[in-house]
């Protein structure tokens, strides 16, 4: 909130309006999204009366603060005025056994990871001031970033590496490996974050087990003894150490990390939904436990409010929160280690900027015969090669030029998934007239010299006259569109 009342987002970043072995500490398959998601929870349950307001004042008593918001390194790409006043957290989990006893560890299959600091489950979430909805977007462990100070690396390394150069106390160093966390994930998506909550593997496995478990849906059976998760295929209801091996298992699903991914939002929206539902709303002793639980469990930066947070998320609905992975991630092997590689840097910050919105509408590809506003000839075309295939782009556009387009080879881009046609502001003509020779192929709106349409190849592309290839299905389609809360459809 701010002296002049409720704080409200740019339309364009507005949520309400829509729908990555290396480092110094060594990794494991890291603990769930879904625990990190506790920093918010209870600012979830606090519905504005004298009990929310108490159990928020004994959650601020219990939960622990750190220095984590860097000073630099930590801005909005598009000036101080771009993001506007809404709240982006950065929730982390953190791959900890701390308060963990052997027992415990056998019991939920975590294996022995002292000294572990790897943030392998990590949320960017943009809130609106008003709290009537949320976008969560994972961050993929094994996604292959710059890391202020350290080169290129494994996102899930950034925080270990910031801790270990540090001096000080536990504390401190904690501090610091949250900043450099930040500094990464800020120039990764080219957002300014806000706030910072981390949450441990202890931490996750209470929280399930008092909001009862939570409601899946499988598409088929699983099993993977590493992970120690065994499931049948279809509804179910999954908590405890079976709610840890459902969100830590990769092996065996076909999209390894990324199917991952989306169990882990699909629990984290089971989990709102308890916490939303009347039953857990009109039990008192619940919503202290769950308070209790997130105070002990939970660290916050020093400048986030829990009042202020649980005032914008009073009344939230689950059809309003988002969850969404960012799109064009591929698997690759950089220096011995398998990564996902993310498309370009503008490709990446064009999704944070969009993040929320509706998408606009995709000029229509003109069928053969029909009058367009503009000629093939009338049209440049810059073809630029992010497919991976050497001379691709020289091969399509003499295919271009031979259709009667003005096109010429524009040089490489960095790898991207996507194949993208890039049009200025009017020019939907002359972007149809591409897309028709592409079908299948994104299209978006850019700065461009009048009547110049930017071609950029990505993995997808199968040459002129051909659709490009269709992502492989992740279950549910989550990872490209987005699904809410209240989807309850089944996943690998």
């Amino acid at each position: 909130m701010t002296a002049d009342g409720p704080r409200r987002l740019p339309p364009h970043l507005d949520p309400r309006r829509g729908p990555g072995a290396d480092g110094p500490v060594r990794s494991t398959r890291g603990p769930a999204v879904a625990r990190s998601v506790a920093a918010v929870l209870s600012g979830l349950l606090l519905l504005g009366s004298g009990w929310g307001w108490h159990l928020a004042r004994v959650a601020e008593a219990s939960v622990q603060r750190a220095d984590a918001i860097p000073s630099t390194g930590n801005e909005d790409i598009n000036g101080e005025d771009h993001a506007g006043e809404e709240m982006n957290l950065l929730l982390v989990g953190m791959d900890s056994r701390t308060g963990l006893t052997p027992e415990q560890q056998q019991e939920f299959s975590t294996g022995e990871a002292d000294g572990v600091l790897n943030t392998d489950s990590m949320m960017l979430v943009h809130v609106p001031a008003d709290g009537s909805a949320a976008s969560f977007v994972s961050l993929p462990r094994d996604t292959y970033v710059d890391i202020p100070g350290f080169g290129e690396g494994r996102l899930n390394s950034a925080y270990a590496r910031g801790f270990a150069e540090a001096e000080g106390s536990e504390e401190e160093r904690r501090a610091a490996g949250a900043r450099r966390l930040i500094q990464t994930v800020s120039g990764f998506t080219g957002l300014e974050i806000d706030h910072f909550a981390e949450i441990d593997l202890l931490g996750f496995i209470n929280l399930s087990e008092i909001v009862g478990g939570v409601e899946v849906n499988l598409c088929q059976a699983t099993s993977d003894p590493l992970s120690g998760a065994d499931f049948p295929a279809g509804v179910q209801t999954i908590g405890g150490a079976d709610a840890l091996a459902f969100v830590r298992q990769r092996s065996g699903l076909p999209g390894s990390d990324l199917d991952r991914v989306v169990r882990q939002q699909v629990y984290i929206a089971g989990m709102l939904r308890n916490m939303l539902s009347t039953d857990l709303l009109l039990d008192l002793g619940k919503q202290r436990e769950i308070v209790e639980q997130v105070g002990s469990s939970v660290t916050l930066d020093q400048g986030l409010d829990i009042f202020d947070l649980a005032a914008q998320m009073q009344g939230v609905d689950p059809g309003n929160i988002t969850f969404r992975t960012i799109p064009g991630l591929t698997p690759a092997r950089i220096d011995g280690a398998e990564v996902l590689q993310p498309p370009g840097a503008e490709e990446v910050r064009r999704f944070f900027f969009d993040l929320g919105t509706e998408p606009a509408d995709e000029p229509a590809a003109p069928e053969d015969g029909e009058d367009t506003a503009v000629s093939p000839g009338e049209v440049t075309v810059r073809v630029i090669n992010g497919s991976g295939v050497s001379g691709a782009a020289a091969t399509t556009a003499t295919e271009l030029a031979d259709a009667g387009f003005e096109a010429a080879a524009d040089g490489n881009a960095e790898p991207t998934a996507t194949t993208t046609i890039r049009h200025r502001t009017g020019d939907d003509a002359a972007a149809a007239l591409v897309a028709a020779r592409v079908p299948g192929a994104a299209v978006t709106v850019d700065d461009l010299p009048e009547a110049t349409v930017a071609l950029v190849l990505g993995a997808d592309y199968n040459g002129i006259g051909q659709a490009v290839t269709a992502p492989a299905p992740s279950g549910d389609g989550a990872a490209e569109t987005g699904r809410t809360a209240d989807d309850v459809s089944c996943i690998n």
